[in-house]
């Protein structure tokens, strides 16, 4: 009987312990902690850095982007599920391990898509193109990065509901934010060289017979009006000129100032 006994009591521990363990496992009984996640996304194709993905944490819409070489940060708790897509593969979820430290970099891998294409056979006669009358194109001082204008398009608004992340990475990233300032000011110069092949000095003499120093002062005056946008035909350009000289040269009688000027 004692022996009975004692085989009742050693199994009732042993199904203790399983229990116990399962639920350590199974993260039933883990508390919930705040934690900081370092992580790099990585191509599990050829391993290299997944830039640019998107990464969600549904549970309080939070969320955070790859940069360049795939690397990420992101507060959140230790229980959470994150969810990553990125053009090109396949979407993936993730859990924190039990035992991550912050201290560590997180490597998470996502598959690559692979579309399997049929062999193409072309045939035919080559033509031969005449590179006489190709001009030689000339090198380009810009970024890539400006070069385009896809990534500069202004968002819209259902684009905050939709995508929020690259909703407001668009007003708020510094880069974002520099790189529209650098694409405003070289269209804005852009516009200027081509306004000043019709407005210019030579132009207002044309039209008004002033000489190099009366066609600077009356220059100085003319832009202070401010009526000219640098998007002006060349007609708009000759009529404004034409029309303000004559106020200009109103406001300088009037002040007397015809005998002195010698025009």
């Amino acid at each position: 009987m004692q022996k009975i006994l004692i085989h009742i009591i050693f199994s009732f521990l042993l199904l203790a312990g399983s229990s116990a363990l399962w639920a350590q496992e199974s993260g039933i009984d883990d508390d919930p902690i705040l934690i900081r996640l370092k992580a790099q996304v990585l191509s599990r194709g050829d391993s290299q850095p997944v830039p640019y993905a998107n990464i969600i944490n549904y549970r309080n819409r939070t969320g955070a982007s790859t940069n360049v070489s795939g690397h990420f940060s992101l507060e959140m708790l230790n229980i959470d599920t994150l969810v990553i897509s990125a053009m090109g593969f396949k979407p993936g979820s993730v859990r924190i391990p039990r035992f991550y430290s912050q201290s560590n970099t997180l490597q998470i891998y996502l598959e690559p898509i692979v579309y399997p294409l049929q062999e193409v056979q072309v045939s035919g006669d080559k033509q031969k193109v005449n590179m006489d009358g190709i001009p030689v194109g000339k090198q380009v001082d810009i970024a890539p990065e400006l070069r385009g204008d896809a990534f500069n398009e202004k968002p819209p608004v259902l684009a905050a509901f939709f995508n929020p992340m690259s909703y407001w990475q668009y007003y708020l990233g510094k880069k974002e934010i520099q790189k529209r300032k650098v694409r405003e000011a070289m269209a804005l110069e852009k516009n200027w060289e081509m306004h000043s092949k019709n407005y210019n000095k030579e132009m207002v003499k044309l039209l008004t017979g002033l000489n190099d120093g009366q066609a600077d002062e009356f220059m100085v005056w003319f832009n202070a009006q401010n009526v000219l946008p640098y998007t002006a035909t060349e007609y708009e350009v000759r009529a404004s000129i034409r029309e303000y000289f004559l106020i200009y040269m109103r406001e300088r009688n009037a002040a007397g100032s015809d005998s002195s000027s010698g025009y």
